[in-house]
C-alpha cells in the first residue's frame, strides 16, 4: 500500500512543478513587449529548470547498483521470496529553480517608441511567443498526465481496499 501512497507523492510533485511552469509561462507571455522594468532594462525571460535533487539519490547510482543482468534470474525474483522495498528517501526527488536568461533581447527599430535609445532602436524583452506556447501545451500536457496518474493510483487503492 505504501508504493501505491508513495506513487501519489510523487505525482504531486510533478503537478506542483507543472504548475510553476505554467506559471513562468504566462509572466513570460504577459510581460512580452515590457521594455522598461524596475532594475530599468527591458524584462527578462524566465524559464523553470527541473533537475533530479542532489541529495536523493540519482538512477545513474540505483542502475550501477543493480547487480542482476536480465539473461538470468534473481534468487529474490522466484516465488515465496519477500522483496526489499526502498524507503522514500532513497527515491530520488526533484528540484525546481527559476532562472532569467540574462542579458538577451531583440533590437527593434521604432525612433518614435518612448523607450529608443539616440539610434531608434528599443530593447524588447526575447521573447518567442510560440516557444511559450508550445512551452505552455507541454506543461498542459505533463499535468494531465500525473493527474491521470493519481487517478489511477487512487483507483488501485479502492480496488484492494474492496477486496
Amino acid at each position: 500500500m505504501a508504493g501505491v501512497l508513495h506513487a501519489i507523492q510523487l505525482s504531486a510533485k510533478g503537478l506542483t512543478i507543472q504548475r510553476k511552469k505554467m506559471n513562468v509561462v504566462a509572466e513570460n507571455l504577459a510581460n512580452a513587449e515590457t521594455t522598461k522594468t524596475a532594475d530599468g532594462g527591458p524584462y527578462q525571460r524566465k524559464r523553470l529548470l527541473v533537475r533530479e535533487a542532489k541529495e536523493a539519490g540519482n538512477f545513474d547510482s540505483f542502475l550501477r547498483q543493480a547487480d542482476t543482468p536480465l539473461a538470468r534470474t534473481h534468487p529474490e525474483h522466484k516465488l515465496g521470496n519477500s522483496f526489499k522495498v526502498r524507503e522514500d528517501s532513497e527515491l530520488a526527488s526533484v528540484e525546481a529553480k527559476q532562472v532569467e536568461q540574462k542579458d538577451s533581447f531583440k533590437l527593434i527599430y521604432d525612433p518614435t517608441h518612448p523607450e529608443a535609445d539616440e539610434e531608434g532602436y528599443v530593447k524588447l524583452p526575447d521573447i518567442d511567443i510560440i516557444t511559450e506556447m508550445v512551452d505552455m501545451m507541454v506543461a498542459s500536457r505533463a499535468y494531465e498526465a500525473n493527474t491521470t496518474a493519481i487517478a489511477a493510483s487512487k483507483k488501485m487503492v479502492k480496488d484492494a481496499l474492496d477486496i
